[in-house]
This record gives structure tokens, C-alpha cells and sequence, in this order.
């Protein structure tokens, strides 16, 4: 019975991109050093991100960041629901993890360019997000398959508009 335990233990994260969190562990991911000085300079605060502790697109999402020069703060909760109000994002906004940078939101699987050009742009919104997940976004890829999909913003009134589609 504990081999069947165990082996349902380390299957699940395999069927499905996100699950529910088993624990309120903190932890915080290793920095990685950008690959050349103009990206670190693009990038002067830490992004702290709450996630499950067992999403594994997640963990892909922040090693993506790390690795166009972001300096990331992990933090495994067991609810990331209290984020993601504190946030102001509505369930139709909502994706796997919340992240927070420079006053901003950033909600799922938004690609780190989008972000840099939020960040350098400073534009008079709450944040980016990339509802759901789509498949081929940073941390959901899966083979050659890319879904289309956009990055939308919004602002503290819940107006969204197209930030930028991939397609």
C-alpha cells in the first residue's frame, strides 16, 4: 500500500500542469545571472511570486523569468486565492500563480518581454496577465504545440485591454 502511495504521490504532477497545493512551505528560487548586462540592468527589483508548491508549470514560468535577467522570490502557499484578490483579478483574469513587481500585478504565464516592456513603459495600469493557461506560453510548452493567446491588462477599474497577442 505505501509503494501505491508513493507512486500516486509522484504521478499526479505529471497529469496535470497545476494542482492543488499540499503544504505552506516557503521557499525561495535560486537567481540565476542574466545573460548579459543590459538585461540586469532592465531588471533592478525582485519579483515575488505566490505559487502551489507542487505546480510544476509554475517552477518552468520562474526559471523563464530568471532566465531573461529577473530576480525572483518564490513563496509556496497553500491558497493563492487571498493574492490573486489582493490583486483585484476577477476569476475571468485568474491563471496558476500571482506575481508582484514594481507596483504591479503579474498574473499566470505572461512572457518576460511583455513584462520588461511593462516595466520600462510604466504604463497606468495594475498588471498583465495571460488568463488560464495556454498551451506555449513560458512554462506551459508542450512539444511544438503553441496555442494562440494574448496578454491582457488591466487597470484598478477591471478594464482589460490587449497588451499584446501571440498568435
Amino acid at each position: 500500500m505505501k509503494l501505491i502511495n508513493l507512486l500516486l504521490l509522484f504521478s499526479l504532477p505529471l497529469f496535470s500542469a497545476c494542482e492543488s497545493p499540499t503544504s505552506t512551505t516557503q521557499a525561495t528560487s535560486p537567481s540565476k545571472p542574466p545573460t548579459n548586462a543590459k538585461a540586469q540592468a532592465a531588471i533592478n527589483n525582485i519579483m515575488t511570486v505566490y505559487k502551489s508548491p507542487t505546480c510544476q508549470c509554475c517552477s518552468r514560468w520562474i526559471t523563464h523569468l530568471e532566465a531573461n535577467g529577473f530576480k525572483v522570490k518564490a513563496i509556496n502557499v497553500k491558497d493563492v486565492s487571498p493574492y490573486k484578490q489582493k490583486a483585484g483579478l476577477t476569476p475571468t483574469l485568474a491563471s496558476c500563480h500571482t506575481g508582484f513587481i514594481n507596483g504591479y500585478v503579474v498574473e499566470g504565464h505572461v512572457p518576460a518581454s511583455d513584462i520588461k516592456r511593462m516595466l520600462k513603459e510604466k504604463p497606468d495600469i495594475k498588471g498583465l496577465t495571460v488568463p488560464a493557461m495556454p498551451v506555449g506560453t513560458p512554462g506551459m510548452e508542450m512539444g511544438d504545440r503553441k496555442d494562440p493567446y494574448d496578454v491582457i491588462s488591466f487597470d484598478k477599474n477591471g478594464k482589460t485591454k490587449v497588451y499584446k497577442s501571440y498568435r
